[in-house]
């Protein structure tokens, strides 16, 4: 099942500094007179010793003395963008008119339009929580099956395909979500017929593989590692998917699938 992500919000403070000196009282002699010494009145200065005559006391100004007063700023109390909670989503398209109102139908749909099923056994709705689960596909039965987890992701209640697992296709590599760019390393393990499986790349909007391609894994019940390289040329800028699947021997047809979200950057 697939788990969901997290937001950072940052706070600015500031600070206000000042500084402040004391002013320097002078008598008319040029003789610096301390405050103990005299006694001040209505900005004159009377010396305490005999035959004194007052004098008038003349402030002065330390011009070395600087204040600094910061500018306040406004707090940055902006979020980034919540995340569009249909990115994680394989199909359907969100561009498109294609929604589904039943998790089921939203598994055949996919297993059909996307996987390439022919008249496929679809199961029962199997709740994880409230609003996601999974449903399994059969191609024939008895035969392997292939997990579809579906979503509710929007407001609408809308089903929505996360992924396919396949335990006998299993990828290591890329990792689900992330983007990929050429040359494109796709590595796991897979037991198929002859060991074979088909890879595709797609991009959203279009059924029009990106590139495609196959790699083997192991012709026997047990699955067998495998990797492969695959050069293309990106969609730039858009979402997408990694399809592999096994075919029937017989006609061809869709055995299993395994399908992951990827991006192109």
């Amino acid at each position: 099942m697939v788990g969901v992500v997290a937001l950072i919000a940052a706070v600015v403070a500031f600070v206000l500094l000042r500084d402040d000196d004391s002013a320097t009282l002078v008598t008319d002699d040029s003789t610096a007179t301390s405050i103990a010494d005299t006694t001040s009145v209505a900005g004159t200065t009377t010396d305490t010793s005999t035959n004194a005559s007052p004098t008038t006391a003349t402030p002065t100004t330390d011009t070395g003395q600087t204040s600094t007063t910061a500018t306040p700023t406004t707090a940055d109390t902006s979020q980034p963008p919540l995340p569009d909670p249909t990115r994680e989503a394989i199909w359907p398209w969100v561009d498109s008119d294609t929604r589904y109102a039943d998790p089921v139908e939203a598994a055949s749909g996919f297993a059909v339009d996307v996987l390439g099923f022919t008249d496929p056994i679809v199961g029962e709705f199997l709740a994880g929580d409230s609003r996601s689960g999974e449903v399994e596909v059969r191609a024939s039965d008895p035969g392997p099956v292939t997990t579809i987890v579906v979503r509710q992701l929007t407001d609408d209640d809308s089903w929505w395909i996360l992924a396919a697992l396949s335990e006998n296709i299993t990828v290591d590599e890329p990792e689900a979500g992330t983007e990929v760019m050429s040359p494109l390393v796709v590595a796991g393990t897979a037991a198929a017929f002859e060991g074979t499986v088909d890879v595709e790349l797609r991009v959203d909007g279009t059924d029009d593989p990106v590139v495609t391609g196959f790699v083997t894994g192991s012709g026997s019940p047990e699955p067998g590692p495998f990797s492969e390289t695959f050069e293309f040329t990106g969609p730039g800028g858009a979402g997408g998917a990694l399809l592999l699947w096994s075919r029937s021997p017989r006609d061809g047809s869709v055995v299993e699938a395994t399908a992951m979200r990827v991006f192109y950057p």
